[in-house]
């Protein structure tokens, strides 16, 4: 019979759901040795943040078909080592959106009118109404950091209460945000403007520690900050100072870099002008019951035959057919991210040109690796192979789709991706080589032939003797270390394109010194 493990606590209709298909065992508390030694005898596990599915429990799972997480986020899923396997991981991606923006609000509402400061006195004996007068959200600016579907309904209620919104998010064309009726401004003008911020961003290497004590300067002393997103977005020491200080007025979190929070962080340390929850955005009786239905009823599907809505890795593919495309997906979501850190924010169209032998592959999961690449950099692990197409629809992206089997440019074919935005049209072309070997084989048309690295500095400069050399030592002073380096040209002396692979990251503070080298237009770091 078939076998559904539940090793964290679920609602009750989840299990239910999972009953009418197979025998559930709830089994919460494992340990991971525990989960390991019992987890051949099932073919789907149900679990929520609590349980940690590493690669040895997947190795261990002879027999499981899917993975469910009753929830948003998969980092406690090895979802590279079940996708190997063929393993399917899936999630409720919508399940807690009301919940976490509701509560964001609720947080905004009690920072506004001080209601944990006053029950807290009320509880004490107390009846103080003068220190406890408050600012009403009407006629406010509330700067809204990620236009995700969280940030999205944050918008929304804001502006029925009256706000004026404004947004962050590189990712949202002007027109999407004109729909919204939300103003798109720069994070640093964003930050200057806003009475209120509410983030809503993945953490990413981007985004870590984005809100730090310079940025939190630049505030208005009256302002407010809302964190339900993710913890390690806000630099907590910085604001535990700037709260201490007045730089500005209020903050609440709801998540943390560390979790639990710790006895002795800063934050709790700060007196009155703080709220502070312990990641309850998703705690609701609703939230809870939906993301539970959400994932039983794909799990039940999944193990009748029938596809899952929300897969986290790649739907609908059976383990022999990744094992075939394994190498173009990789190729295709790699040229997406390096063409997202070339062309910039707010791409309106992408084209997928599937050349050669690439156009007799199946496509569409090489566009949906292409999306999931181009939008990694701006959403991070929240971008999946299902929701992909979805995010690139909200956020207003065209997606063309062209089959060239007429193309002989290599004997395996290509696949070439090129984007337009604000900032124009760029191009990445790549190749997949014998046993997989993954080729970046054009930059807006410049011939190259590189392997893609995790650090890539990429140039567009005039071909004039001294370039390289400045750039080399530069580099060096800075004891950043090239691995390799190729200049790609159609001219002797026209504009050419450099591509190095670093053994490190660029500095941020060293890219204006590479701009400033006479005779070089355009500067890239890349990180894949």
């Amino acid at each position: 019979m078939t076998k559904v493990l539940v090793s964290d606590p679920i609602d009750q209709t989840g299990i239910q759901i999972l009953s009418q298909v197979a025998q559930v065992d709830v089994r919460t508390g494992l340990s991971p040795e525990d989960l390991q030694r019992c987890i051949e005898d099932y073919e789907a596990l149900m679990i929520r943040s609590g349980t940690q599915v590493t690669a040895p429990v997947i190795d261990a799972a002879q027999r499981l078909r899917i993975i469910g997480r009753a929830g948003v986020g998969v980092d406690n899923v090895d979802v590279a080592a079940a996708t190997r396997r063929g393993v399917l991981v899936v999630n409720s991606p919508e399940g807690n959106t009301i919940a976490a923006a509701e509560h964001a609000l609720a947080l905004m509402l009690s920072l506004s009118r001080h209601v944990p400061q006053a029950h807290a006195s009320m509880m004490a004996g107390g009846w103080d109404r003068k220190s406890f007068v408050g600012n009403e959200l009407y006629k406010k600016t509330l700067g809204v950091v990620g236009l995700g579907k969280i940030g999205s309904h944050v918008a929304r209620v804001a502006r029925a209460m009256g706000m004026d919104v404004a947004a962050y998010d590189p990712f949202i064309l002007p027109e999407r945000a004109q729909q919204m009726q939300v103003r798109l401004l720069p994070l640093p003008q964003l930050f200057v403007e806003a009475d209120y911020v509410s983030l809503h961003l993945p953490r990413t290497a981007e985004t870590e520690n984005l809100v730090n004590a310079a940025l939190l300067r630049t505030m208005k002393t009256t302002a407010r900050l809302v964190n339900c997103a993710r913890g390690g977005i806000v630099d907590e020491a910085a604001l535990a100072e700037a709260l201490e200080q007045g730089v500005i007025a209020g903050a609440a979190l709801d998540v943390f870099a560390n979790e639990p929070l710790a006895v002795d962080s800063p934050l709790r340390q700060v007196k009155g002008n703080l709220i502070l929850t312990p990641h309850l955005g998703a705690s609701t009786a609703e939230a809870q019951e939906n993301v539970a239905i959400d994932v039983a009823e794909q799990i039940r599907d999944v193990l009748l035959g029938l596809p899952a809505r929300s897969a986290v890795n790649i739907p609908g593919l059976t383990p022999e057919l990744l094992n075939q495309l394994k190498p173009h997906l990789l190729l295709a979501e790699t040229l997406g991210q390096l063409l997202s850190q070339l062309g910039g924010g707010q791409i309106s169209e992408l084209e997928v040109r599937l050349q050669g032998e690439f156009a007799s592959l199946q496509s569409q999961p090489l566009v949906v690796a292409a999306l999931k690449g181009l939008l990694t950099t701006a959403l991070g692990d929240s971008i999946n192979f299902v929701n992909a197409g979805l995010e690139a629809k909200e956020r207003g992206i065209k997606v063309l789709e062209v089959k060239d089997d007429g193309s002989r440019d290599f004997a395996g074919g290509s696949l070439q991706l090129r984007s337009r935005s604000g900032k124009g049209v760029h191009s990445v072309t790549g190749a997949v080589f014998n046993e997989g070997d993954q080729r970046i084989i054009s930059i807006d048309d410049f011939p190259v032939n590189v392997a893609p690295s995790r650090h890539m500095l990429f140039t567009r400069h005039r071909d004039m003797p001294g370039i390289i050399g400045q750039l080399g030592s530069l580099l060096g002073e800075h004891n950043v270390n090239i691995a390799s380096m190729q200049v790609g040209r159609r001219i002797v002396r026209g504009d050419a394109v450099m591509v190095l692979s670093l053994d490190d990251p660029i500095p941020p503070s060293l890219l204006a010194s590479i701009h400033g080298i006479n005779g070089i237009q355009e500067a890239h770091p890349v990180t894949l």
